[in-house]
């Protein structure tokens, strides 16, 4: 791996759930992902949604989002929108057992707003329109954003 995704090795995505077990395949979601063509990044990006992000968030979600605003602010990456879209959907899903899943997960889109509001004001003409308008989609859910495991606690 080059320096997109280089930090992924750092993670133990074996002791990490996703939605069927083990979330030891998503590196190499996420690396299809990185390099792929145009169909194989969006199979692994729908492999993902229904792994990390719908309709529930796991441990393996949290770990997996920073990976996701990296490959959403890098310009090679096939389906950048696909990116954002995902970092949408993983923002509106929860997991009704685990709260603490779901609000580190929403903390870590959160987390990621300058490069949405960055990827959302992009001029270039290197930055498709799909992008600009996946990134604005994701800035308004962010600053709309209100749950119930988000919400201020009160102990």
């Amino acid at each position: 791996m080059g320096t997109v995704l280089g930090e992924m090795r750092n993670v133990r995505w074996h002791e990490l759930q996703h939605a069927y077990g083990s979330a030891s395949q998503v590196p190499g979601m996420l690396s299809r992902i990185a390099w792929g063509d145009g169909p194989t990044a969006e199979d692994a990006l729908r492999d993902l949604d229904q792994w990390i992000g719908a309709p529930a968030v796991f441990d393996a979600t949290v770990a997996a989002v920073p990976f996701l605003w990296e490959l959403a602010a890098t310009e090679t990456v096939k389906d950048r929108a696909g990116v954002l879209d995902l970092l949408a959907t993983i923002l509106a899903a929860s997991h009704a057992q685990h709260p603490e899943w779901t609000r580190a997960a929403h903390e870590a889109v959160a987390e990621g707003r300058p490069t949405a509001a960055r990827l959302a004001a992009g001029t270039s003409s290197a930055q498709p329109q799909s992008v600009r308008e996946a990134a604005a989609r994701l800035l308004a859910a962010t600053d709309e954003h209100v749950c119930a495991a988000c919400l201020p606690r009160t102990d």
